[in-house]
């Protein structure tokens, strides 16, 4: 239940920074010959490729939490 609610907690904060680098990405690829993507696509696209994303924050988070109560002990 634990992992669940961190997964919740974190997830916002991860999506947010997908959509970020997403559009720091499109601005790159302009320099390629890409076209610009409007920040609202990259806010669309970072809902569903945020969870894989927030799946692996949120274990190494968690790990990070284990190992610090396993010190604290």
């Amino acid at each position: 239940m634990r992992r669940a609610r961190l997964f919740l907690l974190l997830y916002p904060f991860t999506a947010l920074a997908v959509a970020i680098n997403l559009f720091m990405l499109a601005l790159m690829g302009q320099a390629l010959g890409w076209p610009a993507m409007p920040p609202v696509t990259a806010l669309m696209l970072c809902w569903p490729l945020g969870l894989p994303v927030n799946w692996l924050v949120t274990r190494w988070v968690r790990g990070l939490i284990d190992e610090a109560e396993r010190g604290a002990s």
